[in-house]
């Protein structure tokens, strides 16, 4: 019993960390799914999101206005504006893109490696490389008793506020038109051209949608991992793992793959911390090894 009690934690830790895993990786998959690219910037643009949250809550413009609101909304606000933001500027990375497009994959594969080296070198250049802390609002903050055990409060919204994100995106995608148009676009992008649809505009926006994911992932992990320029490194590798480890053609077998990875990473860590990283690698050639396209792998990146 005592060593269930011991465990306790630690599975929560590594649930938390799962999910937040996931929400990186459904990011990465969208856009690999309807682009047919895989985007090195990813990390770099998860890294984007949390010094962008960490400019509107320190001293900027937007400073004063949110001090007058009340310190949770202020946070909430920052997590809807900050993504848009990265988004936006995915866009930007998206229009540069299109020149690659129909031409050895190796080239889109170089833009985006270039693009995550400029990224991380304007985050250098803006805001230093020491590390940081994002601010957390006293309501999430701090720790609260469960039983005889303490845990961090801010574990428990960011577990909620990750599976929370995932249901919506999920309902987006399986219950919208626009959710229908970009899994078309997954299987036959060139049939959603011949139906009249706008090829070049549900490209922009998926990546839009993929890279705000990756900025709200990097602002929700903040606290957790902390702010440094080349934090991202620490978002992409697991990202393209778990989408590879759970099928990239299923939504829940990303999910599912970044609840495992985090579990292991998680309990690994609490026991064996030098085995922390490796945890998921060795787990990764266990599943593969047996099947080869993951757990629930199909042909579309966005099948559930």
């Amino acid at each position: 019993m005592e060593f269930l009690t011991n465990l306790l934690p630690h599975v929560v830790n590594g649930l938390s960390l799962g999910l937040l895993f996931a929400l990186i990786a459904l990011g990465f998959m969208l856009i690999v799914g309807v682009m047919e690219v895989i985007n090195l910037a990813h990390g770099s643009l998860f890294a984007l999101g949390a010094y962008v949250a960490l400019f509107l809550l320190g001293p900027s413009p937007f400073h004063p206005a949110l001090q007058a609101l009340p310190p949770m909304a202020a946070y909430a606000l920052v997590l809807v504006v900050a993504p848009l933001l990265v988004g936006a500027f995915g866009m930007l990375l998206e229009l540069c893109m299109r020149r690659t497009y129909g031409k050895d994959p190796l080239y889109g594969l170089l833009l985006t490696f270039g693009a995550a080296l400029v990224i991380e070198e304007l985050i250098r250049v803006t805001w230093g490389s020491r590390e940081r802390s994002l601010p957390l609002p006293e309501a999430i903050s701090g720790a609260v008793l469960v039983g005889d055990l303490i845990y961090a409060k801010y574990r428990f919204f960011a577990c909620a506020f990750a599976a929370a994100l995932i249901g919506v995106l999920w309902l987006f995608i399986e219950r919208t038109r626009v959710g229908a148009i970009i899994k078309a676009g997954a299987h036959d992008s060139e049939m959603v051209r011949a139906l009249g649809y706008d090829l070049a505009r549900l490209r922009l926006g998926v990546f839009a949608l993929g890279t705000a994911l990756a900025a709200v992932a990097g602002i929700v992990m903040a606290p957790i991992w902390g702010i440094r320029p080349h934090v991202g490194v620490d978002a992409v590798v697991p990202a393209f793992l778990i989408i590879v480890l759970g099928g990239v053609g299923s939504f829940w077998g990303a999910v599912l793959a970044g609840l495992l990875v985090g579990l292991v990473v998680g309990l690994t860590g609490a026991y064996a911390s030098e085995w922390s990283l490796l945890s998921m690698y060795l787990l990764f050639i266990v599943v593969v090894t047996f099947r080869a396209r993951g757990l629930f792998g199909k042909k579309s990146a966005l099948d559930v």
